[in-house]
């Protein structure tokens, strides 16, 4: 199938996303327009301690209105590599560094409308050494052991899709 792009155009730029609006004649020649979110990226953290326990955050979320159970994850600077991210978010969320990072896989959040690609990070053999947290960012850190975290994404009862995503790319790792 063949798309082409006849014209862009920036609708919007913010601070965490740009809305770019994509005009493109379709394969079947019709004129479409498509509102785009251009993301930079982001990271997401699957942090297992030694006693088999995973670190969640619990953080309120305006746009649902609600305190959402999460990993860890945050958005790459311009240019940053995602295990530096990976690293630094990882401190500044639960206040934690880990020995073992090693990139399980990668997702785009929501391809229909945005670019925005989701690196996943298991992170072990974790030791205190927190970075100050963003000024907007209101966290707490949870504990769940393993197989817990699991039933929960089994029963619904995480509503974060990222994180379900993430576990899902885990599950074999933490076996």
């Amino acid at each position: 199938m063949k798309f082409e792009l006849i014209q862009q155009e920036i609708v919007y730029a913010g601070r965490a996303f740009t809305v770019r609006r994509d005009h493109l004649r379709t394969p079947r020649e019709h004129l479409v327009k498509y509102d785009i979110i251009e993301h930079v990226g982001s990271v997401i953290l699957v942090p297992v301690d030694v006693d088999g326990n995973l670190h969640f955050v619990r953080q309120y979320r305006h746009a649902a209105q609600l305190e959402l159970l999460e990993l860890p994850a945050g958005t790459l600077e311009v240019g940053e590599d995602p295990a530096e991210c990976a690293n630094r978010e990882l401190r500044e969320e639960i206040g934690m560094s880990a020995a073992s990072i090693t990139e399980i896989g990668s997702f785009y959040l929501a391809p229909g409308y945005s670019t925005e690609l989701m690196h996943v990070y298991l992170a072990k053999d974790l030791k205190h050494d927190p970075l100050e947290a963003d000024a907007d960012e209101y966290l707490d850190v949870v504990h769940i052991p393993l197989a817990e975290a699991y039933r929960m994404a089994a029963a619904a009862a995480l509503l974060d899709a990222k994180s379900l995503a993430a576990l899902l790319l885990a599950k074999e790792y933490l076996k």
